[in-house]
């Protein structure tokens, strides 16, 4: 029997976000919308979810939400415990994303440096790709990789390379209050 995914949407400071999870482990995040509704269509595993499937947050997604909430109003959280559902990935894009998850907070890597942590040295390309196809950003901090010499390449959520740069900013102040 296959059980349905939880689908959540709810308020941020850096807009409305969407999650779906399902058997405790997280699937899909979307942040950066203007519209609840927006959050919603961007999830990619809510494309056939109607909207009411989303208004409800189970209690045991609770304290992720606000966890999310708070780093969305400069909070520091590294998601590090969260656990998330691997969509068919091929092991080099689980170690880039392993290897991206541990980023640190405030600090950026490039795509190469990125790619050759993950033991992929010369694949910059490749782990850009699979940035682009994350599909649980803030979790999989992929804000946090950027161009050769530090240049600020595209970003999927929500205003694109200026969120990105949102993201970066918040972070650095956080850890300058620290």
């Amino acid at each position: 029997m296959r059980t349905q995914p939880d689908r959540m949407v709810f308020p941020t400071d850096l807009g409305w976000m969407a999650l779906v999870a399902k058997g405790g482990l997280v699937s899909g995040l979307s942040f950066g919308h203007s519209t609840p509704q927006a959050a919603v269509v961007a999830v990619a595993d809510a494309q056939s979810a109607s909207e009411t499937e989303f208004d409800f947050v189970p209690e045991e997604w609770a304290s992720l939400v606000e966890r999310l909430q708070r780093y969305a109003a400069g909070g520091f959280d590294d998601f590090l415990d969260v656990e998330l559902l691997s969509r068919r990935q091929t092991h080099f894009q689980r170690r880039v994303i392993e290897r991206c998850r541990r980023i640190p907070f405030a600090s950026t890597v490039t795509y190469g440096e990125l790619g050759e942590q993950a033991g992929y040295a010369r694949a910059a390309r490749a782990v850009g790709n699979c940035m682009r196809t994350n599909h649980v950003p803030l979790i999989v901090p992929c804000h946090r990789v950027v161009g050769a010499g530090g240049s600020m390449r595209g970003y999927s959520a929500g205003e694109g390379i200026r969120m990105k740069l949102r993201l970066l900013e918040m972070e650095a102040a956080c850890t300058a209050l620290a």
